[in-house]
């Protein structure tokens, strides 16, 4: 492929017909979360393949310890946020917990305010065979779903913990199953959080569809982090899975004490910051 051919193929608009193709070709694909305008067009603008408007926001953003008290207009608020910042990734919205786990009818409704009122690309919801119905509702409509699975935070009272899902064999044979049956019923990707690598590689080699990991090995299509986390913003947030690129937490904490020691000695704002 040329230069030319190649730096118009980074610059194009990333599709679930894309992901398709990076896997086929065999190119990872890169995933980051995002809430908020600023931050997502900071990652868009590094190339971010896909942006992912996670629950998570609740955690990060809103300070619970789960991601269920987060509503749909709160994530719709982000998601609209998040699509306003973006022109090449794929916008990801997560739709929350209690918006499509016991009524078709209602995961329908929900996915189709996401969006239209975010004008996002896609949405996530968590489960398998438990949520097939909705799941074929909202894929019926027209609408590109990803499916999630092994650890779903939703489920967190169900678990009772946050470790590592599917290392039984009970429970990695109904991985399975789902993964196959979320490609079977027309789910465009898939999310793998917290299983045996083994197993997540198993499950990638087996779908057609990308697969994306969390905690699940390198042997996945690509894989996702919160950005929080990874830039070091969040700190009491230490799975073994995550690899800090950067520690904000200690920068912005400089600058804001700066900040305010320039304030307390008249230092700011000097003669060139005023009119």
């Amino acid at each position: 492929m040329s230069v030319a051919k190649r730096d118009l193929e980074d610059n194009r608009k990333v599709t679930t017909r894309r992901l398709a193709e990076m896997k086929q070709r065999g190119e990872k694909i890169s995933m980051l979360t995002a809430y908020d305008y600023s931050m997502a067009t900071l990652i868009d603008q590094a190339g971010m393949d896909v942006i992912l408007v996670g629950d998570s926001a609740s955690n990060v953003m809103a300070g619970n310890t789960t991601t269920l008290p987060i509503t749909l207009d709160q994530m719709i608020y982000h998601g609209k946020s998040v699509v306003k910042g973006v022109k090449r990734a794929l916008v990801v919205v997560d739709l929350p917990f209690g918006t499509y786990q016991g009524n078709s009818k209602e995961a329908l409704a929900s996915a189709i305010r996401v969006m239209k009122e975010t004008h996002a690309d896609c949405i996530k919801l968590e489960g398998g065979s438990e949520v097939r119905e909705s799941i074929e509702r909202i894929l019926c409509a027209g609408i590109p779903v990803m499916g999630h699975l092994g650890l779903t935070p939703q489920s967190i009272n169900k678990f009772g913990t946050y470790t590592v899902r599917a290392k039984e064999e009970a429970e990695a044979q109904k991985l399975l199953t789902d993964a196959h049956l979320l490609e079977e019923i027309g789910c465009f990707a898939l999310v793998l959080e917290k299983i045996p690598a083994a197993l997540a590689a198993r499950v990638a080699s087996e779908l057609t569809i990308p697969v994306i990991g969390i905690g699940a090995g390198g042997d996945v299509d690509g894989q996702v982090l919160v950005v929080h986390d990874m830039l070091g913003i969040t700190q009491g947030f230490s799975p073994r899975f995550l690899r800090r690129y950067a520690n904000l937490s200690e920068e912005i904490t400089r600058a804001v004490q700066s900040y305010i020691e320039d304030v307390k000695t008249c230092d700011f704002p000097n003669e060139k910051e005023q009119y």
